[in-house]
């Protein structure tokens, strides 16, 4: 198993951000001192809920202060950008980092960025789909054609390529039944979270009909990876671990249920169904539910190491993707928690 860390920007009150900036750039940096094999920062907009606007230009802002750790991406929100700029961008990062980009994709799900973009979020299925078309043929292929619906280009020389060949690993987000199926079906990687109203038993069926999509339409489910973005933090002890930890969580879910959804009484977006369950399961979910239900993994070093290995157990997933850096959490607690993943967590589960 791999280790990575996912960094959401997230900006409550306290912090300016100047402050968060320079934290979240440091701790990714610090990543690969604490021997993690990956960073994930996501794509958000429009509120503090995360302030990334482009995670090509926080990775390459390390991409040449670090020389092992993986740069993801969790994820980028296809709908919102031109495809070529996209390809143009992390082909770009691919070869300033020497080949270490793990491209994640998305079609996003907040209201408040579509329309903040001008986005029909109704069209944000084909819009992808289109897209990632385009990013691949960019990368693969020596003059890029294509006609579609929402881009048309013709004998197009798009530049650089990618350093890696035929092109960095593609990631792709799954939430509803559908996405497990169609990323099995182009053969992407898969990133998902049972932090997102699921529980580690559906978290495992998901990743079976995902595995089973790939050998249908001819892909080998044992080239693929998969990756779980989990809340996790582990502490000194038991005790201490969930009083530090349960404030940014339950930050991130009241935040959360502020932006993931119509409001209410607003017809549910097709492709989006799931929206108005998931808003009202986190306006009411409560600590104790989140810890019993696999969706955050918090406690000392033997109690996390022993909750991820069930975790591996039972779905089979490759990355272990840590999202503990929520809610304002401060710089001293994660990088004990950074410590303590090194030393006592990640030697028994790699």
């Amino acid at each position: 198993m791999k280790f990575g860390l996912l960094h959401l920007f997230e900006s409550p009150a306290g912090r300016s951000e100047k402050q968060m900036l320079d934290e979240q750039v440091r701790l990714m940096e610090t990543a690969e001192d604490y021997d993690f094999d990956s960073v994930w920062p996501a794509e958000h907009h429009f509120s503090e809920y995360g302030v990334c606007g482009s995670p090509a230009l926080n990775l390459a802002a390390i991409a040449r202060t670090t020389k092992r750790v993986r740069l993801g991406t969790g994820v980028v929100v296809l709908p919102f950008h031109h495809p070529v700029r996209v390809a143009e961008d992390f082909a770009m990062l691919d070869q300033l980092s020497g080949g270490r980009v793990e491209f994640g994709i998305g079609r996003g799900y907040q209201p408040v960025e579509f329309n903040g973009f001008g986005v029909d979020q109704t069209r944000s299925r084909e819009i992808f789909d289109e897209s990632i078309e385009v990013i691949r043929r960019c990368w693969t292929d020596d003059k890029l054609n294509f006609e579609g619906k929402h881009y048309q280009f013709k004998d197009l020389d798009v530049r650089p390529k990618p350093l890696q060949q035929p092109h960095p690993p593609i990631w792709m987000a799954a939430l509803s039944e559908e996405t497990f199926e169609k990323a099995g079906r182009l053969g992407f990687n898969l990133l998902l979270s049972p932090v997102f109203g699921g529980s580690l038993q559906g978290a495992a069926d998901r990743i079976k009909q995902y595995r089973e999509s790939l050998a249908k339409h001819g892909h080998d489910p044992e080239t693929r990876k998969v990756g779980a973005l989990v809340m996790a933090y582990a502490g000194q002890t038991q005790e201490r671990a969930r009083e530090e930890f349960s404030k940014p969580v339950m930050w991130y879910f009241r935040t959360f249920g502020k932006y993931v959804a119509p409001k209410v009484g607003q017809p549910a977006i097709e492709g989006y169904e799931w929206y108005t369950t998931m808003r009202d399961a986190v306006n009411v979910v409560q600590w104790d539910e989140l810890l019993e239900h696999g969706a955050v993994i918090c406690g000392e070093t033997d109690y996390v190491t022993e909750r991820i290995g069930e975790l591996k157990e039972m779905t089979g997933i490759d990355h272990f993707l840590g999202w503990t850096r929520l809610g304002g959490i401060s710089d001293e607690l994660m990088l004990g928690h950074m410590e303590r993943m090194r030393d006592h967590v990640m030697p028994s589960l790699r």
